[in-house]
């Protein structure tokens, strides 16, 4: 007699699981923040604790959106020791969430979004003018966040910038590096280079620029996630692109225009998200599980010798599910992917979304099965 209503039960919160949309991001501190995982918010204190047993805090507070985007992305304002949450909230997808990492404080500001597309792009946050620059079906738009650290009653709006010169059906995959934005797998531009945007002058460079690795070789030219190791203060000089088959990272230096090849995450997911502090590259794997590769800029013997491990406060408090996730992945055909923080793709591995899924679904059965 009760199986409907464990079923409906069943179906009810599965629906409800699979929105779920976390990310990860720093605070000026360099503590590393989880939103949305496992239905909470997190900081899983500095790197020189996520080796240790213990567990992350729990910053959960009120305000905070709900964390079921379709593709919610991150980005950390180093002047305001802010984090700004895009497609944070299904029933409000035009808006930004201000998380301030300083007050533990949610706020949201509202946005006019003109004939900006929240479905579908990539994004950067720019360190200097704190404004978010983002490609989306073709056009260059910006958002300036001012030194909001908390949300003003006055909209903000998507700006059209003007057309970008990539044929449509270019999926971004953009970078951050001395107030340049750097465009990856632009068709017609040969692997290891990247076309530029310097932010400043508003200008596309004619010509791409070529990052080589020691050996000669390129990083591909193929779809995957970039993000930019910050600085203690100044703008990012470097940043990170992990190809969709996580078969290696390659950190790109636009002082010296090289690249160094790293190993390549230990979770093969195309789903997988990213974000870097000074000295770390942390992923956000599509089945909650959150990994991190110690960085230090300019060791370039060192880097090459260290490892993936889990952060293991984030580990206890928030238990990734025991899903399997893909290695293999395809290049996604729409959605937004920002940098740092969020990717779609078309393969069917897991996805940020699924996390819970099995967790739901294990404690409804056994009710259901105690109930008749």
């Amino acid at each position: 007699m009760f199986a409907p209503t464990i079923v409906s039960l069943l179906l009810l919160s599965a629906s409800a699981a699979v929105t779920a949309s976390p990310c990860v991001a720093f605070d000026v501190n360099w503590n590393l923040l989880a939103f949305g995982l496992d239905g909470k918010d997190w900081s899983a204190g500095t790197q020189d604790t996520w080796s240790a047993s213990g567990q992350a805090t729990d910053i959960t507070a009120n305000g905070r959106p709900s964390f079921d985007g379709t593709n919610t992305t991150c980005y950390l304002s180093q002047y305001t020791n802010a984090v700004y949450v895009l497609n944070g909230d299904s029933k409000n997808p035009s808006s930004v969430y201000i998380y301030d990492a300083t007050a533990k404080s949610w706020s949201t500001q509202a946005v006019t979004l003109g004939s900006f597309d929240t479905t579908s792009f990539d994004a950067i946050l720019d360190h200097d003018t704190n404004v978010i620059y983002a490609l989306s079906h073709g056009s260059l738009f910006s958002l300036d966040m001012g030194l909001l650290k908390a949300a003003n009653s006055t909209p903000v709006a998507w700006v059209d910038v003007e057309q970008a010169p990539y044929p449509s059906g270019y999926q971004p995959v953009m970078a951050l590096a001395q107030n340049h934005v750097h465009f990856l797998n632009v068709p017609g531009v040969p692997a290891g280079s990247a076309d530029i945007f310097v932010i400043h002058y508003s200008y596309f460079q004619p010509q791409p620029q070529a990052y080589p690795l020691p050996s000669g070789g390129a990083f591909p030219a193929t779809y995957g996630q970039a993000t930019s190791f910050f600085q203690a203060s100044d703008v990012q000089q470097e940043f990170a692109f992990i190809p969709q088959d996580s078969s290696a990272v390659y950190v790109i230096n636009v002082e010296t225009n090289t690249t160094q090849q790293l190993t390549g995450p230990t979770v093969k997911d195309p789903k997988a998200t990213y974000f870097a502090s000074m000295n770390s590259l942390v992923q956000l794997s599509s089945n909650g599980t959150v990994s991190f590769l110690p960085y230090q800029e300019g060791n370039t013997s060192v880097n090459a010798a260290v490892s993936w491990s889990i952060v293991q406060p984030l580990a206890a408090a928030a238990p990734p599910t025991t899903g399997t996730v893909s290695a293999v992945g395809t290049q996604p055909s729409s959605g937004s992917s920002s940098t740092g923080t969020s990717s779609k793709s078309s393969s069917g591995a897991l996805t940020g979304s699924t996390i819970h899924v099995g967790l739901v679904l294990t404690t409804l059965l056994g009710a259901m099965a105690y109930l008749l």
